[in-house]
């Protein structure tokens, strides 16, 4: 394994850093350790959340800094590399607003006896966080950001894409004024991150990746019984059942799958439509999402990237391929140069093609013909994967009971690329499990200690 900065633009590659050395990673756990049983009881909620605080202001006034970093590991356009930066931030600062009020006593009425109950939340220890490429800074706000603020204090082993990203990172919470050990970055192989895992003083782990990758860390933390919570890959449904304005929607449509170039696990992916809408729809997304053409991302201008890696688009470069060689419709696009992958429209594509159960991380549009509303939720639902969904529907009623049917931890109605820090986000079926962000995502990782006092 190397850490390494290249390009996926030019495929240079920029940087190279050393992976840690067992030495110092013995020497990370142990630092957080006795953060945590130092820095993190000393300190009270308030005092917490106002490094935090300090840590937000660090992501805005370093933000064009940050945001070119992540469009040299992978590929980000600009525009989209400082909306990032600026959601990070406002993360943190949510937390920072609101972690005092979700950290307080909870009293519990007792239905008998005398005294008083209460639950108190508190730090469990250190936690590891693994992290992925295509959201380096949003991705860590939404883990670091509450957990800190409870107590906690992290190990941060971060994408192998992004390890100029992850320094900046950690130089943050350093200049906001975290003691050594409260969050340390560790360029970490897959074998050190089992030890870490294993490791007694670590309580507890949270990734964001892969399926495969979210399997073989729980599997792990199974074995030494460590809480887990994971935020997997998504294949999202978009429901198009009625509508005043189909450009509107369209519009929406090309958005919600181009966002990020299509690298993101809560995107829409797979376009499901009502059969009096499915025509007029296909024309129009296809023309739309045609017209958006992969360019340099550093140029202000850019909507569309590279992918994050020449093997990212090796890689999806085979699944088309293999969804039309079991007899999926090509539309559009199709075609790779390096790792620029072009926007592409998938139909046709049948139960049985292995296209309907993948994910496809990338400007790969799926569109589906459904009979009715029932036939929508069944072809939404046909998919190992559960994390968001949208529903686009002019009957609210109809908007509830689709909402009531898809399986999915996330449902957006009538509208996309409305993440905030005050949802929770995560999903269901091999889409991992727990939350992030919002009262939920403050709530994964504590003690909830309960004080009986009679």
């Amino acid at each position: 394994m190397a850490y390494a900065v290249t390009n996926p633009a030019t495929g240079e590659t920029v940087k190279t850093f050393p992976t840690i050395t067992n030495d110092e990673l013995e020497a990370a756990i142990t630092a957080a350790d006795e953060a945590h049983r130092g820095w993190s009881r000393s300190t009270t909620v308030a005092e917490r959340a106002a490094m935090i605080r300090r840590v937000a202001e660090l992501h805005t006034e370093r933000r064009q800094e940050l945001a070119e970093i992540i469009v040299r590991e992978m590929g980000k356009p600009i525009g989209q590399a400082l909306s990032e930066v600026d959601f990070a931030a406002a993360i943190y600062e949510y937390y920072a607003d609101n972690s005092p009020e979700f950290l307080k006593d909870e009293p519990i009425t007792l239905l008998a006896g005398e005294g008083s109950a209460v639950i108190r939340r508190s730090s469990v220890g250190v936690l590891l966080g693994v992290m992925p490429w295509n959201f380096p800074y949003y991705q860590v706000a939404r883990f670091a950001g509450p957990n800190l603020i409870i107590g906690n204090t992290i190990l941060l082993k971060h994408a192998e894409q992004c390890p100029e990203s992850a320094a900046a990172i950690e130089q943050i919470f350093r200049d906001a004024g975290f003691p050594a050990g409260a969050y340390v970055n560790i360029y970490a192989t897959y074998d050190q991150i089992e030890k870490v895992i294993a490791d007694p003083r670590v309580q507890g782990v949270s990734l964001t990746g892969s399926e495969r990758a979210g399997a073989a860390v729980a599997e792990i933390a199974g074995r030494n019984l460590k809480k887990v919570v994971l935020e997997l890959g998504g294949s999202d449904p978009f429901i198009l059942l009625s509508t005043n304005d189909l450009d509107a929607v369209v519009q929406n449509a090309v958005d919600a799958r181009l966002d990020n170039s299509g690298q993101s696990c809560n995107a829409a992916k797979r376009f499901i439509v009502a059969d009096d809408l499915y025509e007029p729809f296909l024309e129009k997304f296809t023309a739309k999402i045609a017209a958006i053409e992969a360019t340099d991302p550093s140029s202000s201008d850019a909507a569309l990237g590279p992918l994050s890696s020449l093997k990212a688009a090796e890689r999806l470069d085979e699944q088309v391929r293999r969804a039309v060689q079991h007899g999926a419709t090509l539309v559009h696009g199709g075609g790779r140069d390096g790792a620029f992958f072009q926007t592409t429209v998938l139909t046709d594509v049948t139960p049985e093609n292995p296209a309907s159960k993948e994910e496809f991380f990338g400007p790969v549009a799926q569109v589906y013909r459904a009979k009715d509303e029932d036939d929508a939720i069944r072809i939404a639902n046909d998919i190992p994967y559960g994390l968001g969904s949208y529903v686009y529907t002019t009957d609210r009623a109809q908007a509830l009971r689709v909402a009531d049917g898809i399986e999915a931890g996330m449902v957006f109605v009538n509208v996309v690329l409305a993440d905030g820090a005050e949802l929770p986000f995560g999903g269901i079926k091999r889409s991992g499990s727990g939350r992030e962000l919002g009262r939920f995502g403050a709530d994964e990782f504590v003690n909830k200690k309960m004080i009986r006092i009679g």
